[in-house]
């Protein structure tokens, strides 16, 4: 072969691989969406896994309605509590939003604490421990509106149970009573996500909040 027949291959091959790495190159940005969209779609799935519990506690009561019956707490449109918070007065927390992973059930009632007051947070005491073996995903919590102190002959009754003393009107923002009700006036249930879910009556009849508790707690397995 002449020099010259050579110096027209090589150009021919040098050409040749040339349009092999302007092909490769155009091709090989290709496969990225495709692995972005893998990547969203298994956060997504990472994502309903970790909500499904309370999705399924909710729809539990929305859709199934257990037992063929109605909840017997009212269902409240879900709103984010866990900002809800101020001074410790008995424990630590300072707000909902440090009890995330547990279900809070709530009494609203000022420090000198009437006998409704004292009424509610025993039956919120006894509607936890009728849980059994699912008390500890519960916990009670006191809102405390006003600067006061309750009775320590009364705080020794409740063990475990948590104070919170919160500016009334901050209550009064997250807490929706009724037309002829006060916020003090009922039992809140707060799921693990830091949302409101139910409120139950006043005078409530604390047999029928222990099956409603029952119901949320297992239909869910978060908190």
């Amino acid at each position: 072969m002449t020099g010259r027949d050579r110096q027209v291959t090589d150009s021919t091959v040098s050409q040749h691989e040339a349009r092999q790495r302007r092909a490769g190159d155009e091709r090989a940005p290709l496969p990225r969406p495709r692995k972005r969209a893998a990547g969203r779609l298994k956060l997504l799935a990472l994502l309903l896994l970790l909500a499904s519990p309370i999705a399924a506690s909710y729809y539990t009561y929305y859709v199934l309605r257990p037992d063929g019956r109605t909840n017997y707490g009212t269902l409240i449109e879900q709103r984010p509590v866990d900002s809800l918070g101020g001074a410790p007065v008995v424990g630590d927390v300072r707000t909902l939003g440090e009890l995330r992973g547990r279900w809070v059930m709530l009494v609203v009632a000022p420090s000198d604490c009437d006998e409704d007051c004292r009424l509610r947070l025993y039956h919120v005491r006894q509607v936890r421990l009728t849980a059994g073996k699912e008390r500890d995903r519960v916990v009670r919590v006191w809102l405390l509106p006003d600067a006061g102190m309750p009775d320590p002959a009364l705080l020794a009754e409740h063990e475990g149970l948590l104070v919170i003393r919160v500016p009334g009107q901050q209550i009064a923002t997250k807490l929706p009573a009724t037309a002829t009700t006060s916020v003090s006036d009922h039992i809140w249930l707060i799921d693990p996500m830091g949302h409101l879910m139910m409120r139950f009556p006043r005078d409530a009849d604390p047999s029928r909040i222990k099956k409603d508790l029952a119901k949320v707690l297992r239909a869910s397995g978060i908190g």
